[in-house]
């Protein structure tokens, strides 16, 4: 394996981040997923909304999916959340989070950012996109994405 690849694996507390997004989704029909990329060109936005074109977030039921994209080697992220999920909480919600986990990403505190960034998005989600036991299929893996999207 790379060094830069085990870098990216040791960014992040996996295991907590996994149980914050089926913390959250327990609560939801929403789906949240983390991609963390080894790099990226040009504007972290656009290469988070290609991640989340590539893992199929588009295509959930309610398009309420939330991505976090992570570049841990350039210090940069967004969050990119679904037209679905966007419509219901508007354009001043998501810097609101990415303000949260920059704070947190500021004193390196990767994985506490992206636990906290998840939870909120999970209350949001849950609030617009109740989970109903009966009809409700977890459409989206919950385990990081290591892509390499640039």
């Amino acid at each position: 394996m790379l060094l830069a690849q085990r870098k990216l694996y040791r960014a992040v507390d996996q295991e907590r981040i996994r149980k914050a997004i089926d913390e959250a989704e327990r609560r939801t029909s929403g789906e949240i997923r983390v991609s963390i990329a080894p790099f990226f060109l040009g504007d972290v936005e656009r290469a988070a909304r290609r991640a989340f074109r590539r893992l199929g977030m588009e295509r959930t039921r309610d398009r309420n999916a939330v991505l976090f994209f992570f570049v841990p080697a350039r210090r940069r992220f967004a969050v990119i959340g679904d037209e679905g999920i966007h419509a219901r909480v508007g354009p001043d919600f998501w810097p609101k989070v990415v303000e949260a986990v920059a704070e947190r990403f500021r004193k390196a505190e990767y994985t506490e950012g992206l636990v906290e960034g998840i939870e909120t998005v999970g209350r949001e989600l849950a609030a617009h996109f109740p989970f109903h036991a009966e009809t409700d299929v977890n459409e989206l893996p919950d385990e990081i994405d290591f892509g390499r999207d640039h």
